[in-house]
Order: structure tokens, then C-alpha cells, then sequence
């Protein structure tokens, strides 16, 4: 039996104020492809298949055709979980029917106790959670409720009635969307969701899974996040952040026969990168400089600056950049005798022209008329907070 793995689809994600629909569809042909070619027997998506609760219409249409594609059109079997970006109980509508066609989403931890069973396997479908469904689930009196308040508690008791369902002839897979930290991923901070943290709830132990012969994972963006070969991160398809920007993309084909399993990594190419710069604002602006990189709708840039630069560098830069999806600056750190000196200035001082020096101070410019109108107006919603 042969089974691609992805995960963390966030179909309906946005880039900075740009759309990622097309760039998701890029890589889900590509993942179609790779499937096509290796003669899978069905594909796994673990978890967070859109990007909000309530997806717009945009989303769930593009997100149906990709379902409808690989399960009608293909004939692949999916096998999928509810993420903790996924709404739960609309994307788990309708099962009933969808499971006719073997695409099998489960979203409520009373279908993981079921698992699919095929030939050479049982393939477990346990979506993300949080330990007051789980108390939900078993009917935990109040007075015990703390000893099932993390995590790493109720999945210390969801395991044992997943592996009480083995059967001895057969391999053993989970699919699962959770921060399942391990010996193999201790030393990194990686990224889920769509920032710089980890996001849901705190990590499970890698050991807690070790009955399993393999452990498709969701929720953390990295294939290098994986605890160890037999639990393995397949990340997103496309990249989110500018923490992903360097990584490769792509899914893992899953073997399984009867000496075990094994996994091969392959990638995508992404149809439009991301791409990070850094520099101070003359340089960012020079032609030798930015005429290395394909630009105007060829990229997207993530831009950061050494210093201030100049008023209109957003402007500038998107003119010549094209698609930059953010602006960060890199202000100087103010030493200790600047620190002094502005608190020495603050004594009896207006508020307003603390900022304005304290602003001439670390950039060596002077506010705008529109920064000045800006400050003040927040001093005076900040002093009427005040009184209030």
C-alpha cells in the first residue's frame, strides 16, 4: 500500500494584502501530479485544510474542486482530520455520504475510535482537540478534572483506546494535527499557524505514539519539526511566512508493506516565491542590486531595512519590486547615554515634543505633518483614557 502525505493546506490564506488561492492551486497540481505518478492508493491530509473557521466562498469552492478532483475525478481515497484553523463542524458535514466515495474527514475525536481498514492497514483519523472535549467525550466528573487539564493528560488516555483497536496482522497509522515534540525536533523553533510560534497547545510527547507504525502530523509548517521517521511532519505546500521562505515544500509518499514502513520526501517547486531582502534603503533601491531578482508579479517580496530610509520606501519599493508583502525596519538601538538624555528631557516637558526629539534622535529626520497629527492625536486619546 502506497499513501502521499500533506498537511496544512490553509486554502483561503492571505499574503501580507495578497491572495495565496493561485499559488495553492500551483501546488496542488503538483501534488496531483506526484500522486498520479507513484500509483498511490490514497492520500493523507493532515489537518488544517482551510485557513479560518469560517472560510470564505472563494476558499470552500476552490477547496471542494481540489477534494472533488482527487476523490471523484482520480479515484484516490483521502484521509483526512480537522485542523485547529478548520471548523470543525462545518468542514465534518456531510461525512456520512462523502465516506461512500471513500473520503473519509473525520472531526470529532468519537470517529477516531473507528478506523479505516484496508488491506495492509488501519489508518487512525484523530483531529485537533483541546482537553475540555476530551472530558466532554468521557464523561469526566468535575472533582477529576485536573488530572485531564493538559494535552499530554487526555492523550495519555485517547491513546491507549486507539491502540486497544489493533489489529496483530496489520500496519498501524495515525493521522493527527497536534505539536508532537520528540527527540528528533528539541534544539528548533519552528513555525505553525502563520507566525513564529507554535501555535494550539502545547506539545505531546513523540513516546505517547509509539505503538503506531507511522504518525502523519499536521500543524507545524517544517518537514524538519518531524520527532524521528515513524512521526513525520510533511508541512505546508506552500510557504506562509518569511520563517518558511528558506525551507523546502513538498509531501511524503508513505510504504507500507509487511517488513514496515518507509517514507520518501517530494518536493514542489513553488510557482511564485517568497523572497526575504535586506539592506539599507540606498541600497535596496540600486539597479545592481535589485535587477538580480525576478520581479513584478514573479516574486514576493519581504523587505527589511538598516535604518529609516525614506518617507515614501514603501511606495518606491513597490514600484520597483512589485509584490512586497511587507516592510520591516531595522532602527538603531538607543544607547544608554540617549536613554538618559530623554529622560532627563522629559521632565517638564510637552509630550509632543519628546516625541519630536526623541524621533530626530534615531533618525536624524523630522517628524512629517502627518506623523505630528498622528501623535498627537494618540496623546490626547491616551490622556482622555486617563481621566477616565
Amino acid at each position: 500500500m502506497k499513501l502521499l502525505h500533506t498537511a496544512d493546506w490553509h486554502i483561503g490564506k492571505e499574503l501580507g494584502e495578497y491572495s495565496l488561492l493561485e499559488e495553492q492551486w500551483h501546488a496542488f497540481h503538483q501534488i496531483v501530479k506526484i500522486a498520479v505518478d507513484e500509483k498511490v492508493d490514497g492520500i493523507i491530509i493532515a489537518g488544517d485544510l482551510y485557513d479560518r473557521a469560517i472560510a470564505p466562498t472563494s476558499a470552500v469552492n476552490a477547496l471542494e474542486s481540489m477534494l472533488r478532483e482527487l476523490n471523484l475525478d482520480k479515484n484516490f481515497p483521502i484521509y483526512a482530520v480537522s485542523g485547529n484553523h478548520d471548523g470543525a463542524t462545518r468542514l465534518g458535514a456531510g461525512h456520512e455520504w462523502r465516506e461512500q466515495t471513500k473520503l473519509f474527514l473525520n472531526t470529532s475525536l468519537a470517529g477516531a475510535f473507528t478506523p479505516i481498514e484496508t488491506d495492509e492497514a488501519q489508518i487512525f483519523l484523530l483531529p485537533f482537540l483541546d482537553p475540555l472535549e476530551a472530558r466532554t467525550y468521557y464523561q469526566i466528573p468535575e472533582e477529576q478534572a485536573a488530572n485531564y487539564s493538559t494535552i499530554e493528560q487526555v492523550m495519555a488516555k485517547i491513546v491507549p483506546d486507539l491502540v486497544a483497536q489493533f489489529i496483530d496482522n496489520k500496519q498501524h497509522l495515525l493521522v493527527t494535527h497536534f505539536n508532537v515534540t520528540g527527540s528528533g525536533n528539541d534544539d528548533y523553533q519552528f513555525t505553525s499557524e502563520t507566525n513564529s510560534r507554535v501555535g494550539g497547545l502545547k506539545g505531546v510527547p513523540a513516546a505517547l505514539f509509539n505503538d503506531f507504525d507511522y504518525v502523519a502530523l499536521g500543524h507545524i509548517h517544517l518537514k524538519q519539526a518531524s520527532p524521528n521517521p515513524k512521526m513525520q511532519y510533511a508541512g505546508s505546500p506552500v510557504k506562509f511566512n518569511t520563517k518558511e521562505a528558506q525551507s523546502e515544500k513538498g509531501c511524503f509518499i508513505v510504504n507500507i508493506n509487511e517488513d514496515g514502513v518507509t517514507t520518501d520526501w517530494k518536493p514542489i517547486v513553488t510557482g511564485k516565491d517568497l523572497i526575504v531582502l535586506k539592506g539599507s534603503y540606498d541600497e535596496l533601491i540600486q539597479p545592481e542590486f535589485y535587477e538580480q531578482y525576478e520581479r513584478n508579479g514573479k516574486n514576493w517580496f519581504s523587505i527589511t531595512i538598516d535604518g529609516i530610509g525614506a518617507r515614501e520606501a514603501r511606495a518606491t519599493l513597490s514600484n520597483i519590486y512589485g509584490d512586497v508583502v511587507e516592510i520591516n525596519y531595522n532602527l538603531p538601538k538607543l544607547t544608554d547615554n540617549t536613554k538618559t538624555k530623554f529622560a532627563i528631557q522629559a521632565k517638564g516637558q510637552a509630550e509632543e515634543d519628546v516625541v519630536g526629539e526623541f524621533y530626530r534622535e534615531v533618525t536624524d529626520d523630522e517628524l512629517s505633518t502627518k506623523q505630528v497629527k498622528i501623535v498627537e492625536q494618540t496623546l490626547t486619546e491616551l490622556r482622555k483614557a486617563e481621566e477616565n
